[in-house]
């Protein structure tokens, strides 16, 4: 149940951010005296509509995005203006009419309401829900995440794998955590006795276990269960490092129960920044996350290949982009486990992606409006300069086959991402 409401209210705030979009393009247009006849959120059967100085706002059937109709964007605009009986080019209060410094803002200004939808998200995250304290991670309790079959008595790297090589199961000892049919959620209590608060403390107690035979006390749930399991010895890392770094210096002896522990950031306590700090640490993560999101940008035509394997049955890389049905189900798991630091994390992440991504100079992107309009200007001043005719306006119709390739390629995009998040999801799970 938890699962379903986070997910629904996770779509609701990405639809939500997306009708704040197309109302920054129309609050900014009407400011500067633009005519603007319609808002609505959503596509398809109008559920209802209402008038209200010159515009008409509405909700549609199909909860999809959202639209605002700003008359005369281009001089090639055809639409019929009711009131007028002239096509919205013709009108003096049509878009293109105006100065290439306002047409500049109001096209910008959807991506503005999404930059300022992560800086809040990001501020009240850290000023006030506090993210999680991972210098106290030893001091929540112990969460199974995987279970291996065996452990291996030695520390060998696996260059193809990037992480340590897989134990043998025909040769390797079975692993304590096989032994007690551990499963991923449960939680250990105890072994040997000793009351088990945290990762480190499982460590020290499992080195003194070596080659022992203990009693095993686990949560699963609301039930304490318990079984005994022999302790082996072998090779582990001291302190948690990447794989290829790990030299000979960094291991020590000592047991393992087999487990890759689950630390949670639902589990951790939190730490606020206050409302001042707060800012500073806003201002910080979000350039980061800019420069994440160009990265990210890059990286995805090496992606899509892995998202024909997900299509296809292959397991999903979680480093392949989603899209919002994606996101959505993502917001529902954080939800269901209540890591709120994660969902807004998410949300910020999502509203400074829109904001980037429909600021690239190409159409339909509200980016290649304003690449268009400042083309346009540069090219006047420079016949002006030349002592040449003004050329005009860029005819968009010509441009129409650049429009509909972007508009395919990005089709195409979508279409495998809903796919893949339909029938192989990324979950964190």
């Amino acid at each position: 149940m938890a699962f379903a409401l986070g997910i629904i209210l996770f779509a609701l705030g990405i639809l939500v951010a997306v009708a704040l979009h197309e109302a920054g393009h129309m609050w900014s247009a009407r400011a500067f005296g633009m005519k603007v006849t319609r808002f609505f959120i959503g596509f398809g059967p109008t559920i209802f509509a209402f008038k209200r100085k010159g515009v008409e706002y509405g909700l549609k059937a199909l909860p999809f995005g959202a639209f605002v109709k700003i008359t005369g964007m281009t001089p090639q605009e055809e639409d019929i203006d009711p009131e007028t009986g002239r096509s919205g080019a013709e009108d003096p209060r049509a878009m293109w009419r105006y100065p290439v410094w306002k047409r500049t803002i109001v096209m910008s200004a959807g991506s503005i309401t999404h930059f300022a939808l992560a800086l809040v998200t990001l501020w009240v995250l850290f000023a006030f829900v506090g993210v999680p304290d991972g210098t106290k991670a030893n001091e929540v309790p112990v969460r199974v995440g995987a279970v291996a079959e065996c452990v291996s008595p030695k520390y060998v790297y696996d260059p193809s794998t990037g992480t340590q090589k897989a134990c043998d199961p025909a040769t390797d000892p079975k692993s304590p955590a096989s032994q007690l049919g551990l499963q991923p959620g449960d939680i250990i209590v105890s072994v040997d006795g000793q009351a088990i608060g945290g990762n480190q403390q499982l460590r020290d107690v499992l080195k003194g276990s070596v080659n022992k035979t203990v009693e095993v006390q686990y949560k699963r749930g609301d039930q304490l269960l318990s079984g005994s399991a022999t302790i082996p010895e072998a090779e582990r890392v001291k302190v948690s490092k990447p794989a290829d770094e790990v030299t000979a210096a960094d291991l020590e002896r000592g047991g393992l129960l087999g487990i890759q522990v689950d630390i949670r950031n639902a589990d951790l306590p939190v730490y606020r920044y206050g409302a001042v700090d707060g800012v500073g640490q806003t201002f910080s993560v979000t350039a980061t996350l800019v420069e994440r999101t160009f990265a990210s940008f890059k990286d995805i035509p090496e992606k899509v290949p892995n998202l024909f394997k997900a299509i296809f049955g292959e397991q999903r890389d979680p480093e392949t982009p989603v899209s919002v049905v994606g996101a959505s189900r993502i917001g529902g798991e954080l939800f269901e486990l209540g890591d709120w630091a994660s969902l807004l994390s998410l949300f910020a992440t999502l509203n400074l992606f829109f904001g980037i991504f429909n600021l690239f100079p190409l159409l339909p992107m509200d980016g290649g409006h304003i690449a268009i309009a400042w083309f346009e200007r540069v090219r006047s001043w420079i016949a002006a300069k030349r002592g040449r005719p003004d050329p005009g306006r860029v005819d968009y119709y010509k441009l129409a086959p650049i429009t509909l390739g972007v508009i395919g390629v990005l089709g195409v995009f979508v279409l495998l991402t809903v796919t893949a998040d339909f029938v192989n999801p990324i979950s964190l799970k």
